[in-house]
Order: structure tokens, then C-alpha cells, then sequence
């Protein structure tokens, strides 16, 4: 119950500093974002002390230690790829208009009415 409380004030802290922010829509811009990163801090805070919090965290450490893993092709890769995939559009392009055109002709035909 205590944690469900918890997770329910970070809620609540993200909300009073988003609306901080258009709450001193008067006041330079530095003040309403420093309104809203300290709804953030204190939010992410509170969050930090329950244990689906540490889980969110723990997750998105694992998150972006998969992220450092990925191997990212090189520019030539990029543009070989790239350039098959526009190659297979056009040719799938030139063939569906091909079908559609015949399509067409066979319900024309099909309908008694001329082709042109």
C-alpha cells in the first residue's frame, strides 16, 4: 500500500511540474523548465524508493548495456542495402502496374466495353 502511494506522489510530482511549466508562462523560459526537470528530479526520486521503481531502472540499465552491443552497419552496407531496397520497389512497381493494366482490360472485357 505504502509503495502504491508512493508511485502515486512521483505521478503527481511529474504532473505539478509539467503544469509548473504553464503555470509561469509570465516568467523566462530557464524557470519553467527548471519547474519541470524539478518535478522530474524529485519524481524520478520517490520512484527510485519503490521496488517496481528499482525493477524500471534495473531494466533500463539492461536496456542500454543491449544498446552498446548492437553492431551498426557501415556506410557502404548502408547504401548497398539502401540501394536493393529501391531496385525491389521499382521492379514490384513496374509488376503491380503491369496487373493493374491487365486487370483493367479483363473487366472492360468482361463488361462488354472496349479497351479504350
Amino acid at each position: 500500500m505504502v509503495n502504491k502511494i508512493k508511485l502515486l506522489v512521483g505521478f503527481l510530482l511529474v504532473a505539478a511540474g509539467i503544469a509548473a511549466f504553464y503555470l509561469l508562462a509570465d516568467k523566462p523560459v530557464i524557470f519553467r523548465i527548471l519547474a519541470v526537470l524539478a518535478g522530474l528530479a524529485t519524481a524520478v526520486a520517490v520512484f527510485w524508493t519503490t521496488p517496481a521503481g528499482q525493477r524500471a531502472f534495473v531494466f533500463m540499465g539492461e536496456a542500454v548495456g543491449e544498446a552498446r552491443k548492437v553492431v551498426w552497419p557501415t556506410r557502404k552496407e548502408t547504401i548497398q542495402t539502401t540501394m536493393v531496397v529501391f531496385v525491389l520497389v521499382v521492379i514490384m512497381a513496374a509488376f503491380l502496374a503491369v496487373v493493374d493494366i491487365g486487370f483493367a482490360y479483363m473487366v472492360q472485357w468482361l463488361m462488354g466495353r472496349s479497351a479504350s
